[in-house]
Order: C-alpha cells, then structure tokens, then sequence
C-alpha cells in the first residue's frame, strides 16, 4: 500500500493547474482594475492636452510681443500668426522668425484663432477652442485663451 499512496500524490501533481472558476476570478479583479485606473489614466491624458494648450499660448504670445518691439505693431488680422514666420511685407525691422517651426497646430489638431484688435479688450485673441474644437465648452471642452 505505500506504494499505491505514490500513485496517487503522483496524479495529483500531473493534474495541476487552474480551475474555470478560478479563471473567472482573476479576470473579474482585472476587469475591476482596469475600470478603477483608466478613468484616473485618460483624465490626466486630457489634462496634459490642456497643459500643452496653455504652454503653446504662452510661447505664442511671446512671439507676439518680440514682433510688437520689432515692428512697433501686432501682425494685422489678415497677416494673423503666420507673421511670426514670415514676412509679411519686405519691411526692414522685421527680424524673424520669432517661432522655430510653423505655428503649431493645438494639441487637438486644430489652428489657433488670432483675432486683432481684441474682441475682449486685451491687444489680441489667442483661442484654442479646446477638444470639442467647438466655441464655449465646460471642462475638457472648454476654450483655452490668452
């Protein structure tokens, strides 16, 4: 008989592995898993988007005020953000460009609004519209502006 107790230790360990039960809950903990930490995961994806908006404005509007002192103006509504290219006219005190690349698209794809003079009593409008790329919005849709 010991020998028959051997044989049967010896199945047991053959027979190893995971039952459908305990299957299931694993993958019921991964699924709770994934629905507590990609909500907190795309939140924060949105608000880099916002964060990356804001830090284009900014740059934008440094820009903007180094062709101010050059200039002695804003680029006209017509010449908009592409004057921090290139020159809009063969006017000697332009000293661009005052962006190193093309003016950037906003993190959603979508151009800057530049709107001179103001329609808010500042110098000039910067409007990204934001990710519904739609004026006004709340929250993660809401317009970004100088």
């Amino acid at each position: 008989m010991p020998g028959h107790s051997n044989s049967r230790r010896s199945t047991r360990g053959i027979q190893s592995g995971f039952t459908l039960l305990e299957l299931l809950v694993v993958i019921l903990i991964i699924g709770l898993l994934t629905g507590i930490v990609a909500p907190r995961f795309l939140s924060q994806i949105s608000k880099s988007e916002t964060t990356a908006a804001r830090a284009q404005i900014d740059a934008l509007d440094k820009a903007l005020q180094a062709y101010r002192i050059d200039m002695g103006r804003y680029p006209s509504q017509s010449e908009g953000l592409a004057a921090l290219v290139t020159a809009a006219s063969a006017d000697p005190r332009w000293r661009g460009p005052y962006l190193k690349d093309q003016v950037p698209l906003d993190p959603w794809g979508s151009p800057y609004s530049y709107r001179y003079p103001s329609a808010r009593g500042k110098d000039y409008d910067l409007v990204s519209l934001g990710r519904d790329r739609a004026a006004g919005g709340t929250g993660d849709d809401a317009d970004i502006t100088n």
